[in-house]
């Protein structure tokens, strides 16, 4: 077959289809030939007829796959992440931003972000998470994982117990961070 018949067998294709799509030129006599209707092809694809050579056949569009009646459904959303317990010990962040509040510090904009701890997020494994423009509170289900972090976030972190407060994306002056400091070691 050579390109330059490509046009004319698709002109054909469009004809056969069309002609088989389309109901017959019966006056309503119970002897006329039924019409194909949608009932009797549930896809809505016309169906070749079966004079057509096995080229044509197949350039016509095959039914989608959810017409062909094995698909899997998906969950409408992935599974929630489940963060590791904070110890029984460590103070909550929100009752830490709270104490700071009581303490008159400023915790401008505090905003839940536990969802950054798990493998969508940051990955950092902590437990909880507030953020506010003045410092940021973690809780880690350990000691050993909130010293790690403080490490890496040294001379911008101080770590009690299992809590971190990361002052890298506040401007908090030093002189305010020992305030927060000496709040967090007044909890319980």
């Amino acid at each position: 077959m050579t390109t330059r018949n490509l046009p004319a067998l698709g002109i054909l294709l469009v004809a056969v289809v069309l002609t088989a799509g389309c109901g017959s030129d019966d006056d309503g006599s119970p002897n006329a030939t039924p019409s194909v209707s949608s009932e009797a092809a549930p896809t809505g694809l016309p169906t070749p007829p079966p004079s057509l050579s096995p080229s044509v056949a197949a350039a016509t569009p095959s039914p989608p796959a959810a017409a062909q009646g094995t698909t899997q459904r998906r969950p409408a959303s992935p599974p929630p992440v489940v963060l590791p317990k904070r110890p029984a010990a460590a103070p909550g962040a929100k009752q830490i931003v709270e104490a700071f509040r009581a303490a008159g510090l400023k915790v401008p904009h505090p905003k839940d972000r536990a969802v950054d701890c798990g493998p969508d997020g940051l990955g950092l494994g902590c437990s909880e998470l507030m953020a506010t423009d003045a410092v940021t509170v973690y809780v880690f289900p350990d000691e050993i994982s909130a010293s790690d972090i403080a490490e890496t976030w040294a001379g911008q972190s101080y770590q009690r117990g299992a809590v971190v407060l990361n002052y890298l994306e506040a401007k908090t002056p030093a002189a305010d961070r020992a305030r927060y400091e000496k709040v967090l070691n007044g909890l319980r």
